[in-house]
């Protein structure tokens, strides 16, 4: 769970989670999903909150059933497809989703 305060401290992160799920057409179950994995595990560092972010976005995708590839959520959140892979599956798991073993 998270703060309306949390909320409203990263709008500028959120924003561009919305951008990049509109580059990516994804629908707002998605957006919803990606913002909540983001702001649930949201990192104390800074320079984190990108990877996280991109990472929430795949994840997101996949939870709504809009799966988009590694490369096109990292392309459009402008980070590695690398810090997508090293996180996504960690996000899930706590959320208490079990993530998929391929």
């Amino acid at each position: 769970m998270y703060s309306a305060r949390d909320q409203r401290d990263n709008e500028e992160w959120l924003g561009k989670i919305n951008a990049a799920a509109d580059s990516l057409e994804l629908g707002s179950e998605a957006r919803s999903y990606a913002s909540d994995l983001f702001l649930t595990q949201l990192p104390d560092e800074d320079r984190s909150k990108k990877a996280v972010a991109a990472a929430s976005l795949y994840a997101g995708a996949l939870i709504a059933g809009e799966e988009r590839s590694q490369t096109a959520v990292a392309n459009s959140m402008d980070v590695s497809r690398l810090s997508i892979q090293q996180r996504w599956k960690d996000l899930l798991r706590e959320a208490g989703f079990r993530p998929p073993s391929w």
